[in-house]
């Protein structure tokens, strides 16, 4: 690029700076919309939010795959069926990601803030939206300031749309929790349940205010994450910053394009500032505002290309980096390793858990008052109370058997217990044994339980319990 294009270039980054400055809620921001590799990458992880509308359309064994029945409390996901005797995985599933943000936050800072919030990713289509149908940003600053009525008939397309897709999102969640193709009968014949309706307005009008109006003052004012990532960030955070050392003293070129001796490689163009979403100066270092969306690296980059200085002013670095002192790799933080032992033993516990789901579970519990009776013809007789939860989305004829002490006999279980679907099944039953073949006050007996799908799949389980004697 010649000298006289260069000075052209930079007087016209220096004509749009002198519209931007840090806001603090007072006025809409409208932020520049620069192509890039962080605005791609931004697009990419966006992308992952297409499972929240897509998801609920995925058929697997004849129903959604995904599908949290709360009514009938059980919980569907793909071929395991949990139910609530089972939400201890919730826990530790919630504590997975919980530790997750933290190691994320503590490595490169507020990613999920930047890249995969909710709220980040709506406001992001939503401004799109406004950018495609009004104008740069410049021309919707004009259109803030116009009569109501013009403001009326040219923005009116845009909240339509808004709206729309406030609609799907409230109606895609609702479809995690009720069959989708169903829900799409019922809601527009007016047969889908209060709940449905619900829902989906409060998550109409909750999406439309909070991705149309509210925008970043959303992680100023109401995120609490804004207010504690804070204390998750440390000086080998790897974070959006801005090189003082090499910026510093900024200062605008000459109208040749030429720098003054002595000044910095920052040119204060604000360019930064005009691409942030949050409206916050990457220049005045970290700060509450800043969601890491890296915005502020593709603008400045593509500044210092024009003006043929070398790229990274604003990079992704660490304090130490910047402030000149050693670095440490990552196998050498002890927050990472022990923010990853946590997510180990979680990530263990739910893979354990989903593993050992079976179809058919049983517990055994034995009666305490009394331990035991001695029957008429001297043997001894245990009562027991078995609990058989079918996990199975039909009913089941279970058929248990007794294994134990020799000359056990079983009373209470002459026909296969009908175990409903979904629900405990409770069943009475009588143990007893000859005194002569107990050879101490506790044996061990063992109950199994067996059943047979409508398909042919057998399930089977057991259940280890004891039996009590007097003392010989």
């Amino acid at each position: 690029m010649s000298s006289r294009d260069r000075a052209t270039e930079v007087e016209g980054l220096y004509a749009e700076a002198a519209q931007w400055h840090v806001n603090a809620g007072g006025e809409t921001i409208h932020a520049k919309r620069l192509s890039g590799r962080w605005r791609t990458f931004k697009w990419l992880t966006a992308s992952v939010w297409l499972v929240f509308f897509l998801g609920p359309y995925v058929r697997w064994d004849g129903r959604q795959a995904v599908l949290f029945d709360i009514p009938n409390r059980q919980y569907h996901l793909f071929g395991a069926t949990v139910l609530p005797q089972d939400f201890w995985m919730l826990s530790l599933l919630l504590l997975f990601f919980a530790i997750l943000l933290a190691v994320v936050t503590a490595v490169v800072g507020r990613a999920w803030c930047g890249y995969f919030c909710f709220q980040t990713v709506w406001t992001d289509v939503f401004t799109w939206i406004e950018e495609r149908l009004e104008g740069p940003p410049a021309a919707r600053r004009r259109l803030d300031q116009a009569s109501l009525a013009t403001r009326l008939r040219v923005r009116l397309p845009k909240h339509l749309l808004w709206l729309v897709i406030g609609w799907f999102t409230g109606f895609s969640f609702v479809a995690w929790f009720v069959d989708a193709p169903t829900l799409w009968r019922t809601f527009f014949t007016g047969e889908a349940g209060v709940t449905a309706y619900v829902t989906v307005a409060l998550f109409t009008a909750g999406t439309y205010v909070l991705a149309g109006f509210l925008r970043e003052q959303t992680c100023f004012w109401l995120c609490p994450y804004a207010r504690i990532q804070g204390v998750m960030l440390d000086p080998t955070t790897l974070v959006p910053a801005y090189d003082t050392g090499r910026g510093e003293p900024r200062g605008r070129l000459r109208r040749g394009g030429e720098a003054a001796a002595g000044q910095g490689d920052c040119i204060d163009c604000n360019q930064c500032v005009a691409v942030c979403p949050t409206g916050v100066d990457i220049r005045q270092g970290q700060q509450e505002g800043c969601i890491t969306c890296a915005l502020c690296i593709d603008a400045c980059d593509q500044v210092m290309d024009k003006v043929g200085k070398a790229r990274g002013l604003i990079r992704y670095a660490s304090l130490d980096e910047l402030e000149g002192r050693a670095t440490r790799p990552l196998a050498l933080r002890p927050r990472v390793w022990l923010y990853g032992g946590i997510l180990t033993l979680a990530l263990a516990g739910i893979v354990y858990g989903l593993a050992s789901l079976a179809a058919l579970d049983l517990k055994v519990l034995h009666e305490r008052a009394p331990l035991f009776v001695r029957l008429s013809d001297g043997s001894i007789q245990n009562r027991y109370t078995l609990k058989l939860l079918n996990k199975t989305p039909e009913p089941l004829a279970v058929e248990i058997r007794v294994s134990g002490p020799p000359g056990l006999e079983v009373s209470g279980l002459e026909r296969p217990i009908q175990a409903a679907a979904g629900v405990v099944t409770p069943a009475l039953v009588f143990v007893r044994v000859p005194e002569s073949a107990l050879a101490a006050e506790q044996q061990p007996v063992v109950f199994h339980a067996e059943a047979c799908r409508g398909d042919g799949q057998r399930l089977d389980t057991a259940r280890e319990s004891v039996f009590i004697a007097p003392a010989p």
